[in-house]
């Protein structure tokens, strides 16, 4: 029953459990066992047991692992960070809430980069996580807790956040489904704060079925949100076998950094996208090579302003001083991690009187040029593919000396974060043995399109996942 349980996708779990073929308390109990068994480091915390969730709601009883800068009412939640650790929220996160109502109870809270910031889930302040295609390697980042705990099966699904790629490049290093929806589309209602412009809810599946029906539980216009929207169309679940008329433009496969294994598998998915009826053209986005840069002053910008609340004083740890300058300081030195502080650093002088129009405000435009190019773009295309990460998953320690080279890993996730615009990473072949993702993209609230045209490729290429034990 075990193989049985671990092979099943979760939206078919949760078909068989609202049929009364399996059992809701059986199936948490084998993922709360795989949970305590993972060796990747994906987990910070895991469930005793299950709420009261509804076994009739649509996610039927399938437990949920959620990244750790979801508030969760009682539940340690530190957003990988020391400064927070042993904080117990008393609320939970909208989107938390909403997959409790809708069936899921949480398995587990997932390690991630200290406050989302990063790309390899090296900055968490609680240790690195593997990836469970090779252990000396990296999972991705901020969400590698998410990712890897669905790519080693130690979770039927999880969500994660995405601010410049951190669902969509952990999902394509660890060889699942990562969807960043549009901006808003999602409550960010108790999620712990990164950059508040760009940071958005999103789920990791196994299957683009199972990525499908989380998210259409998660969407929807939360009072609790100023920046939330209804979504005007919902999200279906994905049924297309064909790509009949679909006219895709395809950027980024000439980009200097673009590994050539990387390449050749996009390459070949795009040759069973046009076998599939699709259309495949090259388009030009003028400004998206400028997103890596923009959003490198956006970010940690805002950035600043929000984690200027961790002082010692209103939230976070205290490091003692005899002056207040002193423990504000100390505090701070003592209980964040070097990337943040760098951030920090970085979005403050951006932000200061003498270079806010050179630095911040200059961001800005360029960020509107970009949202342009995607609109221009998508009037003679119906969606646009690229590659989801320039290379495949790097060695732990190899980028962490190299700020820079590690920034780069969000190439091409980016452009689409500061276009507020969906996307989704789907694998698409191995390259030197380890996943490489394919990135769907669409105009904004476009989600059911590209997951679509997402489930009809998966068919075609026909993945399979790291082999589950």
């Amino acid at each position: 029953m075990s193989r049985e349980l671990l092979e099943l996708s979760a939206a078919e779990a949760a078909r068989r459990v609202r049929a009364g073929d399996l059992s809701a308390s059986e199936l948490f109990e084998f993922w709360r066992g795989r949970a305590e068994g993972d060796e990747t480091g994906s987990y910070l915390w895991v469930a005793d047991a299950p709420g009261d969730e509804p076994e009739s709601g649509p996610l039927g009883g399938v437990p949920v692992a959620v990244k750790d800068l979801f508030c969760v009412e009682g539940v340690p939640s530190a957003a990988g960070s020391r400064i927070l650790e042993g904080y117990r929220p008393p609320y939970t996160a909208t989107a938390v809430s909403r997959l409790r109502e809708a069936g899921a109870p949480v398995l587990g809270k997932t390690n991630q980069d200290e406050f989302a910031m990063g790309s390899s889930t090296e900055n968490s302040g609680f240790g690195p996580v593997r990836n469970p295609w090779d252990p000396e390697r990296v999972p991705g980042g901020s969400s590698g807790g998410s990712a890897a705990a669905v790519a080693a099966g130690t979770a039927p699904w999880s969500i994660g956040t995405d601010t410049g790629g951190s669902i969509r490049q952990p999902a394509s290093l660890c060889g699942i489904v990562g969807l960043k929806p549009t901006y808003g589309a999602v409550s960010r209602n108790g999620m712990i704060a990164f950059a508040s412009s760009l940071d958005q809810c999103g789920p990791f599946g196994r299957t683009v079925e199972d990525v499908a029906l989380l998210a259409s539980v998660l969407v929807g216009r939360d009072p609790c949100d100023s920046t939330s929207l209804d979504h005007p169309e919902g999200i279906a679940l994905p049924s297309a076998e064909r790509l009949d008329g679909v006219r895709l433009g395809v950027w980024g496969l000439g980009e200097e950094g673009l590994e050539p294994g990387v390449a050749e598998q996009v390459r070949r998915a795009l040759g069973l996208a046009e076998e599939l009826g699709a259309s495949t053209e090259e388009i030009a986005l003028p400004h998206a090579g400028h997103a890596i840069s923009a959003y490198y002053v956006i970010a940690p910008a805002e950035a600043s302003a929000n984690l200027a609340r961790y002082d010692g004083v209103r939230y976070g740890k205290r490091t003692e001083a005899d002056e207040l300058l002193d423990m504000y300081e100390l505090t701070r030195h003592d209980h964040f991690g070097e990337e943040v502080r760098r951030r920090i650093m970085i979005g403050t002088y951006a932000l200061s009187s003498g270079y806010y129009e050179a630095y911040y405000g200059t961001a800005q435009k360029v960020r509107t040029r970009i949202v342009e190019d995607f609109r221009a773009a998508f009037e003679n295309v119906d969606l646009v593919v690229t590659p989801t990460s320039p290379t495949v998953a790097f060695k732990l320690g190899e980028r962490t000396s190299d700020p820079l080279a590690m920034y780069l890993s969000d190439y091409y996730t980016t452009p689409m974060s500061l276009a507020g615009i969906p996307a989704v990473s789907i694998p698409c072949g191995l390259s030197e043995g380890l996943p490489v993702g394919l990135q769907v993209v669409g105009p904004a609230f476009a989600e059911s399109r590209i997951l679509d045209a997402a489930h009809a490729l998966e068919r075609a290429i026909g993945f399979e996942g790291v082999p589950r034990t």
